[in-house]
């Protein structure tokens, strides 16, 4: 496994993060999870990045990263890098959704009393809020910090502008924000029409989740079909009815770049992101150990991409 700094601080992030959104819940196999987060730890995957609604249920996944944390990975606790976000509807009234202090302070004691622990690497906020004063939700990241409930706080799904605007109060404050959380993949390049590699540059660093775009860029649907138990036959967050024939093209064309690069798709698309210095780590899920090997291929692949290569990914996804 390769480190990379994230933004201009001191911390180290690996270049690939275990993302725990799926597949630890209150109806996974606990043994699988355990099996999964121990393998990716003994791959040098250090970071374990949770949030306060993932599961399913909210809170369970949380809970059981916890269990596991005690069980079998607790004595590592100073070599693990533990992240967890607060932003999205928690629970019900006024004051558990967005960005609040009340919100932001009650949810990080929460998650550390279901993960067991006094304190998490990384805090987040997890979206912005358009309703509450930045300098108040930022205030309150900088709250945790001080409190020692927090090493460093970062941000999730922030545009460019208020991702700088967010910083620049945190440094007011004296609190690092350390990483910018964003969905980016082959498939999904809001960032790069946002500027917002270039105007974090290496102040803020970038973590980037869903980089196989939701099960996409995988080999799953290659061949038109929805298998069982894929992202796509639950119509949850991916909905077959937008697997079109025209996107069933794109992914086969995308295909045979990687399977020129001697990549499955799967692992052209986690190297695809990590070909840029700026991104700080790729946050990749695993239902299985061998889904996890199968990514963790990717950064074994040192193999620069030729200008005909990007050329050819971009002629297909811009």
């Amino acid at each position: 496994m390769k480190y990379r700094f994230a933004g201009s601080s001191g911390l180290k992030v690996p270049e690939l993060s275990l993302g725990l959104w799926h597949n630890f819940g209150t109806e996974a196999d606990h043994s699988v999870a355990t099996k999964i987060l121990c393998s990716a730890f003994d791959h040098g995957i250090t970071h374990f990045d949770l949030a306060n609604n993932y599961g399913p249920a909210p809170g369970s996944a949380e809970s059981r990263f916890g269990k596991i944390l005690k069980e079998q990975l607790g004595s590592y606790r100073d070599e693990l890098l533990i992240s967890t976000k607060a932003g999205y509807t928690m629970w019900p009234g006024p004051y558990g959704d967005f960005g609040s202090r009340k919100y932001l302070l009650a949810s990080c004691d929460q998650s550390l009393k279901r993960m067991g622990l006094e304190y998490v690497d990384i805090f987040y906020h997890h979206r912005p809020d358009p309703n509450t004063p930045l300098k108040e939700t930022m205030g309150a990241l900088a709250t945790l910090v001080s409190q020692g409930k927090a090493l460093y706080v970062g941000i999730s799904n922030y545009h460019a502008k208020d991702a700088m605007k967010a910083k620049a109060l945190l440094d007011e404050m004296g609190c690092p924000c350390v990483l910018n959380q964003v969905r980016y993949s082959i498939l999904d390049r809001w960032t790069e029409e946002d500027n917002l590699l270039d105007a974090m540059d290496d102040k803020i660093g970038m973590i980037c989740f869903s980089p196989l775009a939701q099960g996409l860029l995988t080999s799953r649907y290659l061949k038109g079909e929805v298998p069982s138990g894929s992202r796509a036959s639950r119509n949850t967050s991916l909905q077959t009815k937008n697997i079109t024939p025209e996107l069933l093209e794109k992914l086969n064309n995308l295909n045979q770049i990687a399977r020129g690069r001697s990549q499955t798709l799967s692992e052209m698309a986690i190297s695809w992101l990590l070909k840029d210095e700026r991104v700080t780590s790729v946050l990749i899920g695993a239902s299985s150990v061998a889904q996890l090997e199968e990514n963790l291929k990717a950064i074994k692949v040192d193999r620069p991409f030729s200008k005909d290569e990007l050329a050819a990914i971009d002629s297909l996804t811009l």
